[in-house]
């Protein structure tokens, strides 16, 4: 019981004062309950645990369980922020995450889409069904913008301004940005606003931008299911990976000839670090033209 309570207040202490995204919080909140099991199982106080239980307990997720690296450094991430708030709390004056390294994780090159099949995703005749033409305005919102696919669902009527051409973002930890966006993607996302017009009528609905077929607001798995299935009848094969059209943004962004400073406050990334990874995509295409059109190539 008391292990359950204290995973309660952990999971409102990342909300109302780590100010982390719903998703952060679902996932560590989640990490924390699956360690204070670890430890009723092991029959050790959590509040009394040192560096070496902590030590087992990953190497037990690593070796029993085969979660990834990325995985193992999120929970390592999880139970440093659960002892931050046992001290803050003063559950505890100790933190055996004090000296604890998180593993270091090779970084991945982030997938994208080219520019040719984001010219067929582009291309393709929206039809005229109001399903058909919200997949086709939030394809253009998500490669004009990179934003994120639950920044797009949670966009409001009074988040665009047309005249302008920006969109009100609300990020993680409920940072507020402005992004620029294309008049094309404005035009396609009108289109779609007369359909709902049509749609709807008079009827009482969300104030939601992106609705479904009930007048409320879209969910992220329907709005990714739409996407992927219009990159079938496109042509173009989408893994349904929810930061694409993102990377995808970034990377032409950068290919163009964009500055890193611009793009990070486009994506919203608190760090240029973050953001660096583009950088090197750039590079491996610079490298690629090289060899292919420098005269002095074998």
């Amino acid at each position: 019981m008391i292990h359950n309570q204290l995973a309660s207040r952990f999971r409102s202490y990342l909300v109302l004062e780590r100010g982390l995204s719903d998703n952060t919080c679902s996932a560590y909140a989640g990490d924390a309950e699956a360690y204070l099991s670890w430890c009723e199982a092991k029959r050790t106080d959590p509040l009394k645990a040192e560096a070496p239980f902590l030590e087992e307990y990953l190497w037990e997720l690593k070796t029993n369980q085969f979660l990834s690296p990325a995985s193992i450094f999120r929970k390592t991430e999880a139970l440093r922020a659960f002892y931050r708030f046992l001290r803050l709390e003063g559950e505890t004056d100790k933190d055996p995450m004090h000296n604890f390294k998180s593993p270091h994780l090779p970084r991945k090159v982030p997938k994208y889409l080219t520019g040719e099949e984001m010219e067929k995703l582009l291309s393709f005749p929206p039809g005229h069904t109001f399903a058909s033409l919200r997949v086709t305005a939030a394809i253009e919102i998500l490669y004009a913008t990179g934003i994120r696919v639950s920044e797009l669902v949670n966009l409001r009527i009074e988040s665009v301004n047309f005249q302008d051409g920006w969109l009100r973002v609300f990020g993680k930890g409920s940072k507020e940005r402005l992004v620029p966006v294309s008049s094309r993607a404005l035009a396609s996302l009108e289109h779609y606003m007369s359909a709902c017009a049509m749609r709807f009528g008079g009827k009482a609905v969300s104030s939601d931008l992106f609705l479904n077929a009930s007048g409320r607001k879209i969910s992220r798995v329907m709005m990714w299911k739409d996407i992927v299935k219009r990159g079938r009848e496109a042509g173009v094969e989408i893994h349904p990976h929810p930061h694409l059209f993102r990377h995808t943004f970034a990377t032409h962004l950068v290919q163009g000839g964009a500055d890193l400073r611009s793009v990070q406050e486009m994506l919203g990334h608190a760090s240029l670090n973050t953001t660096q990874i583009y950088a090197h995509l750039a590079r491996e295409d610079l490298k690629k033209a090289h060899d292919k059109f420098h005269p002095d190539k074998d």
